[in-house]
């Protein structure tokens, strides 16, 4: 059997085999948050003309069975299918967003002080041949070459010395050398004939715990070629650490748990460098930032110790790995540099994120968070660093929210909500297109909007008579954020007090750290955000609803994704990644799971905004309007 696409390809199938794995086997991926579990709904296609058995566990409108819709996951074809894939489902490269977040990055390494020095480079070599008078062997004929350079130390690994004598002969005595810079060290770790010093290139990863972006860099020169990202698809096995530890500990799945980050990255890479014709073979090094548990299921290392007191992981700083140890489909050699971890619960994504925004240099006393799957908080400066983590879950990254998606094309970004006729009026990431879910900074604005128009009150319930909006849905009450062709894209009860409870959280999260160091939110001059969605975030909005403090809107600055910001930086500078060495050294980790004070916080903050309202004085304001 085949299926038949609308742009023409034709492939193979089988009856046992979904319709998405079939795609995803000829190389056309398509966004399945849930890993194929076939209960986020976003792998949707259109059969045109064809039988297929559907298994779906989400129930499709009338109107989108009428048109042909089905979910690629759960769906196995009977017969030839004539499929078409909408644009929304498509695992897409974000390559239009590329040039100027290429020029911000070039500058932020440009700030920092730090020149280019790669983590691995090319040397070209014109060895002199061999003859009667210089009889010296083919080894020491390139370390002496290395040598007279300036190079005072290299390290050949034995695999490459089978293939030592063909290479330099092949290049009539012009070689190419990849070696990356260790322990003031060069080791080889790649040779080959003639001139093949360009072009090189580097990749930064951000492995997040419900998604995964892939940096390609031109080390040459710093650029950002492309950017891709996708849902991880760990997800299918829990949406948050703790249950992916207890799949791959005692179900015994860790190598199911590792496969999965590993293929995603691999998928990620051959999307980037098939758009741009990039040879794989000019790929020289990896630098992986993510949390502890992320960190440690994509090294395959056993991660049963960071949920079970006294909470210590197998390590916090990682040897160097190799692509060819780690399963990525690269040169096996190819070295993988991992960002060092603090503690079980603070990883190397937030070493990553101090580093990028060069909050260990200031004098002022600032916070940094990433709200994510795990919201973590630093607090300090140059002269010290404490940290802490708090479990939000993947509710802003789009996960677990009946509509939710990741802040791309489609995404409502921004609600407003007239409180006198309660019209809705919505901003969609894009240009003129329709919208297709709701991201974290539309989930916050619509929470704040509905607030303040009457539509929930402080504890996120919905009311029944205040809008016809509000509705009997297939899990209970639920708001309609917009009504369109195909499907209604709503908030559910149930999704507020997801976003309830994780904002609670990260409030907790801010207020109890501060108190352990003995600081209140007056004292704070800087408060960094990182986090996909919040590109998009209305602080004040964000305010409103308790989920950050209450201080000058021209206090908080958003960073964007830190975790491969710093990645980035560290492939481009030795002197950096030394640095992020050092932050990591530095950090103090506080457990706040043991915390009292943290419970109490938490639960206070389960209503909106607060239940110390005089906290947020301006939103108490407008409260009594």
């Amino acid at each position: 059997m085949q299926i038949s696409l609308t742009s023409g390809k034709k492939i193979k199938c089988l009856p046992e085999t979904s319709i998405l794995e079939s795609l995803k086997k000829a190389g056309i991926y398509l966004t399945s948050s849930c890993g194929g579990k076939g209960t986020c709904g976003k792998c949707r296609i259109i059969i045109k003309s064809g039988q297929a058995v559907s298994k779906s566990k989400i129930k499709l409108s009338q109107e989108e069975i009428n048109k042909g819709y089905a979910l690629a996951c759960k769906t196995f074809p009977s017969e030839d299918l004539f499929v078409d894939i909408p644009k929304q489902s498509m695992l897409a490269v974000e390559g239009k967003v590329v040039t100027g977040k290429s020029k911000d990055l070039q500058a932020l390494l440009h700030l920092t002080g730090a020149e280019i020095t790669p983590f691995t480079e090319r040397v070209l070599l014109k060895l002199p041949p061999p003859t009667l008078d210089d009889n010296i062997s083919d080894l020491e004929r390139l370390k002496r070459e290395l040598f007279s350079k300036g190079m005072a130390c290299l390290r050949v690994p034995f695999r490459f010395m089978p293939g030592l004598a063909y290479t330099v002969r092949k290049g009539s005595w012009e070689i190419t050398l990849c070696t990356m810079h260790t322990e003031d060290c060069e080791e080889i770790i790649g040779i080959a004939p003639g001139n093949k010093t360009t072009p090189q290139y580097g990749v930064a990863v951000d492995i997040g715990t419900t998604t995964i972006v892939v940096f390609l860099v031109d080390l040459t020169n710093g650029n950002l070629i492309d950017v891709a990202s996708t849902y991880n698809s760990q997800i299918r096995f829990g949406d948050d650490v703790i249950t992916r530890i207890v799949h791959a500990t005692e179900h015994n799945k860790l190598k199911e748990l590792n496969d999965a980050v590993i293929t995603d990255i691999n998928i990620l890479l051959s999307i980037i460098c098939n758009a741009h014709s990039i040879p794989i073979d000019s790929i020289d090094c990896f630098v992986v930032a993510g949390n502890t548990t992320m960190t440690h299921l994509f090294l395959g290392l056993d991660p049963s110790g960071i949920r079970e007191e006294p909470y210590i992981p197998t390590a916090n700083a990682f040897p160097l790995s190799f692509a060819g140890e780690l399963g990525i489909k690269v040169n096996p050699n190819i070295p993988i540099y991992a960002f060092p971890c603090v503690a079980s619960y603070v990883g190397g994504d937030i070493v990553s994120g101090v580093l990028a925004t060069q909050l260990y240099k200031k004098q002022e006393l600032c916070i940094f968070i990433d709200i994510g799957t795990n919201g973590e908080i630093v607090i300090g400066n140059a002269e010290w660093l404490v940290a802490a983590a708090c479990s939000a879950g993947p509710c802003f990254e789009g996960s677990g929210i009946q509509h939710g998606m990741r802040a791309t094309d489609g995404a409502i970004e921004d609600v407003k909500i007239n409180h006198e006729t309660l019209e809705v009026e919505l901003k969609i990431i894009g240009e003129n297109i329709k919208p297709t879910g709701i991201c974290g900074s539309g989930m916050i604005a619509a929470i704040a909007e509905m607030f303040f128009a009457g539509i929930i009150d402080q504890k996120g319930k919905l009311q029944k008579d205040v809008s016809n909006r509000v509705r009997e849905g297939e899990n209970g009450l639920e708001f309609v954020v917009y009504s369109g062709e195909g499907r209604d894209i709503v908030l559910a009860e149930s999704d507020i007090e997801n976003i309830i409870r994780a904002k609670a959280a990260i409030y907790a999260g801010f207020s109890t750290l501060l108190k352990e160091v003995g600081y209140t939110f007056d004292d704070i001059q800087k408060v960094y955000i990182a986090g996909g969605f919040g590109k998009f975030l209305d602080i004040e909005k964000a305010i409103m609803i308790g989920m950050l403090p209450e201080l000058p809107k021209e206090r908080f600055q958003y960073m964007g994704n830190t975790s491969v910001t710093g990645a980035y930086l560290c492939i481009l500078s030795r002197k950096l990644r030394a640095e992020a060495e050092e932050i990591a050294k530095k950090m103090t980790y506080i457990e706040l799971s043991v915390s009292h004070s943290f419970m109490n916080e938490y639960i206070s903050g389960l209503f909106i905004p607060h239940t110390n309202i005089d906290a947020f004085p301006n939103v108490k304001k407008l409260m009594k309007r």
